[in-house]
């Protein structure tokens, strides 16, 4: 199986991480119909409000590259870049091996 996964986690300035999440949790509401999209997962640690990871999983490196092209997509990046405490890394791409849940 031949798939892109993608994780990784962005930090938030204090005080910001619920406001960063939401707006993840509608970038995977827009996404969720994107070419290629097989999974858009949200979540934070409790102890760490302000860090929210994003697992991705896609068919294709370029299906998650165009899905950045979106422009919904690119306006909400536009408001979180500044909720963010410095520059965002980038994800770890994972070989994706398969498990529960993926086709």
């Amino acid at each position: 199986m031949s798939k892109y996964f993608l994780h990784g986690s962005l930090n938030a300035i204090e005080g910001k991480g619920g406001e960063l999440a939401d707006l993840l949790l509608e970038a995977s509401q827009l996404v969720a119909d994107a070419k290629g999209c097989s999974l858009y997962l949200i979540s934070i640690d409790e102890k760490v409000p302000e860090t929210v990871w994003v697992t991705e999983v896609w068919d294709s490196k370029d299906d998650h590259e165009n899905s950045l092209k979106i422009e919904v997509v690119r306006s909400l990046i536009s408001k979180a870049v500044p909720l963010l405490a410095g520059q965002p890394q980038r994800g770890h791409e994972l070989s994706f091996l398969g498990g529960h849940g993926i086709s």
